[in-house]
């Protein structure tokens, strides 16, 4: 075999690692954005009409049940049970993760379409079970316990196949990112932080991204009540399209 040969033979196996690298940066640009706006709406949709619980701040869920326990007030069930079925969501998604084999872009477009998968059924349980009548009854816990699923898939994706990637809904550390980077910014003395534009950056439309979701949800569930989880559904099936339509393009271009 002629050494020009070999090379040609050797070339695409070398190209494969470096167009994953270059399409997983890309997806670090675009896809949290999107997906923060995403958990904004869940979360906002989720407090509103199924009972006060969080779906995306878990930490809320645990606050709140844990103040309950203490001071003797009004227990919800659901909010203890939210936290160990985001724990079990969390471990079904490294299951799940672990048994395709899939890295990087490959295993983010999967994860985009278990998350889209769960925000679909939380929107056709509420259409058809109407659990914000009855926040408190065994409808809204069904359908809150999907959601908090739906979100654990997507915070695993980004720890997952996207490591880089900051947060989408971790709003009180990018609120301080963004807050203290500013300051550093505006100083003209020696910076405290070490000098990282690109993350002030994605910090900032992160929690732009979070709080549009929050404001956009809140005149859906105004309006619409539980048609309102149709908006996370339609921005998850965008992810998803995009996504698959960046790896096409990489295909194409090795």
């Amino acid at each position: 075999m002629s050494t020009l040969t070999r090379s040609s033979a050797v070339l695409p196996n070398i190209a494969g690692p470096a167009d994953d690298a270059a399409e997983l940066s890309r997806l670090e640009a675009w896809l949290p954005p999107l997906l923060s706006v995403i958990a904004g709406m869940v979360d906002l949709t989720g407090f509103f009409t199924l009972g006060h619980i969080f779906t995306a701040h878990i930490t809320g869920n645990l606050v709140v049940a844990a103040a309950a326990v203490v001071h003797g007030g009004p227990f919800n069930l659901a909010q203890a049970i939210a936290i160990v079925v985001f724990m079990l969501a969390l471990a079904v998604v490294w299951l799940i993760a672990q048994a395709s084999h899939r890295r990087g872009p490959s295993l983010a477009r999967l994860l985009l379409l278990v998350q889209l998968l769960l925000l679909a059924a939380v929107l056709i349980f509420s259409v058809i079970m109407r659990p914000s009548a009855e926040p408190s009854g065994l409808a809204a816990g069904i359908v809150v316990m999907i959601a908090v699923s739906a979100m654990a898939c997507q915070y695993a994706l980004l720890r997952l196949a996207i490591p880089g990637a900051i947060s989408t809904a971790v709003m009180t550390g990018n609120l301080t990112n963004t807050v203290l980077s500013l300051m550093d910014l505006m100083s003209k003395d020696r910076a405290l932080l070490p000098v990282d534009a690109g993350r002030l950056k994605r910090s900032l439309h992160l929690l732009i991204g979070f709080l549009f979701g929050c404001v956009a949800a809140a005149f859906a569930v105004h309006q619409l009540e539980d048609w309102s989880w149709s908006f996370p559904v339609v921005l998850a099936g965008v992810a998803l399209a995009c996504a698959h339509a960046a790896g096409r393009r990489t295909e194409a271009v090795s």
